[in-house]
């Protein structure tokens, strides 16, 4: 894989910000059910840059998005229920404009002083802005003096609050973009070995490109989650009624032919845990091999492949794990991605560096019961960090380097 050229890119800390009046693009996309936040680790993840922006006296605000109103006002997307969490964990007083743009958004950052924060609402009520349009963007721009990045999961798209805003504002990345980069970028060019990495999920159509690169770079490679069917019919193995992708078979095989050329130790479930239909979770089986049995399902790794991957973790000094290994919001189906949270979890603890990376993947930490400060970095973005270890540069970072 060639490498990326180096994009020079300014840091808050690096800029002369005090007394001004700061928009900050944060990724607060977070799980909410009626209203109330089931997560705030995104919210969590900002507090570095807001308190340092807070104490240089800037007024602070905050844009982002939530959840796919496909460009309407829908209020099951409302950023409003935030804000009172947003308040306590920044430490100020926090205002809630009822528009990211225009006379309402401009009303509402005009009303806050230095040392308050101002939430904007839902950027993606706005069609333009995963259009990346210039005069949106320009809008957005009106409402700050200066830019700082802070959406390290919204980085891969390059959308109006994300791209087309740097035309319009001098930018900066925030603390937890830096930290971000500097954990990928450290696990990609220079791991501590053996270097393994897990990759689950359902499709291999995603992760095609992201295989490829890491043969390039890891010692040994687990593939769990439904993606393992599509491999083990590449190579002849029966797999039941369990999700495949058939036309990505001619893919897996090549991928299995270069693992074996670049000497990458490539890893397959040994055994499954199997059921007669996914909703029946008490006809729950284990095989006895790798194969599945003729009107099988498998939904989750079995005990001998779950011994046999902890003890691939337990050796390894760099763990990249991005997606589950089974149907893992079943609890009767987690045993496999809790399995491997926990030896995730114990490698870190004896001093290897571990990158979680994806929503999924960080629920079924959540699911396992280990604390997200058990590993030494969840990332914040799953496209984003998957797209930057495929060695593409993101649109957002691009930007703002120009």
């Amino acid at each position: 894989m060639e490498n990326k050229p180096v994009l020079k890119l300014a840091r808050v800390q690096d800029m002369d910000l005090a007394n001004k009046t700061v928009l900050v693009r944060v990724d607060y996309n977070v799980p909410l059910k009626e209203g109330v936040i089931k997560d705030d680790s995104r919210i969590r993840g900002t507090m570095k840059t807001v308190k340092y922006l807070l104490e240089k006296n800037c007024k602070v605000v905050l844009i982002a998005h939530l959840g796919r109103p496909k460009g309407k006002v829908d209020p099951k997307y409302t950023l409003e229920p935030l804000i009172g969490r947003v308040s306590e964990l920044m430490g100020a007083k926090t205002h809630f404009g009822k528009d990211c743009a225009g006379p309402e958004a401009e009303k509402a950052v005009a009303g806050a002083k230095n040392g308050e924060i101002v939430l904007l609402e839902n950027l993606r009520y706005h069609p333009e802005e995963e259009k990346n349009d210039e005069a949106f963007a320009s809008q957005l721009a009106k409402l700050g003096e200066v830019f700082v990045q802070e959406a390290f999961g919204a980085l891969h798209r390059a959308h109006a609050s994300t791209s087309a805003i740097t035309k319009f504002l001098p930018g900066c990345i925030g603390f937890l973009v830096q930290k971000e980069l500097e954990f990928l970028d450290k696990a990609m060019q220079n791991p501590a070995r053996p270097f393994l990495a897990i990759i689950g999920g359902s499709k291999v159509s995603d992760k095609i490109q992201v295989l490829y690169s890491l043969l390039e770079k890891t010692d040994s490679l687990i593939i769990g989650g439904a993606m393992a069917y599509t491999f083990l019919a590449a190579q002849s193995t029966n797999i039941g009624n369990s999700l495949f992708e058939e036309d990505k078979i001619e893919e897996a095989k090549k991928i299995i032919l270069k693992a074996h050329e670049k000497n990458v130790e490539l890893l397959l479930p040994a055994d499954h845990r199997v059921v007669d239909a996914i909703e029946n979770t008490s006809s729950v089986e284990t095989t006895s091999s790798m194969a599945i049995p003729d009107g099988k399902i498998g939904i989750d790794i079995g005990p001998r492949t779950e011994a046999a991957f902890a003890e691939k973790i337990k050796t390894a000094k760099t763990i990249f794990w991005n997606g589950p290994v089974g149907i893992f919001e079943t609890p009767e189906y987690s045993h496999g991605s809790v399995s491997i949270a926990e030896a995730v979890a114990q490698a870190t603890a004896k001093g290897s560096i571990s990158i979680i990376g994806g929503g999924d993947t960080v629920s079924a930490l959540k699911t396992a019961k280990v604390d997200k400060s058990a590993v030494s970095h969840c990332s914040t973005g799953g496209g984003a960090s998957l797209e930057f270890i495929e060695g593409k540069q993101l649109p957002g970072l691009i930007a703002l380097s120009k």
